[in-house]
């Protein structure tokens, strides 16, 4: 099951979960190294990835170096490295200020447009819902509506 979930499945947490000692391109490889890959084999992608984020310049900085918006996008793209068939993502706005959440959220569209990537997220905002093409509210463990 860790395997599976490495390879298909990408996770984006509240709380970022990054490594404090390691910049941001470590931090976004890590996922890779634990599966037993090389770096120098996904470059190009880390490459990729860094822009679509807007952390190029910011690729040696370690967390503690960068804001609270800039190390979502770091666990944005450590999500992105293995290019996971879906990702889940738990309250991807819930400690960003308001601007922040709205640029995370045109960050995560981006992304579902640009990737055809299937994103699942998990949010009590409703300013962020307002960005998914499908909304399921949950009450009290049971679907009460459908939005698309």
């Amino acid at each position: 099951m860790s395997q599976f979930r490495r390879r298909k499945i990408g996770f984006i947490f509240q709380f970022y979960n990054l490594i404090p000692n390691l910049n941001v391109e470590e931090n976004i490889m890590l996922p890779l190294l634990l599966d037993g890959k090389k770096m120098k084999d996904y470059k190009q992608q880390l490459n990729h990835i860094l822009e679509v984020v807007g952390l190029t310049k910011r690729r040696k900085h370690t967390p503690r170096e960068l804001s609270g918006g800039q190390q979502q996008r770091v666990a944005i793209a450590q999500a992105l490295i293995r290019q996971p068939e879906i990702l889940f993502a738990d309250e991807p706005t819930g400690n960003p200020d308001s601007k922040t959440g709205d640029d995370t959220m045109k960050l995560l569209q981006k992304i579902n447009k640009m990737n055809h990537q299937t994103i699942i997220m998990v949010t009590h905002s409703k300013e962020a819902a307002q960005y998914t093409d499908c909304t399921i509210i949950v009450k009290d463990r049971q679907i009460i509506n459908i939005i698309k």
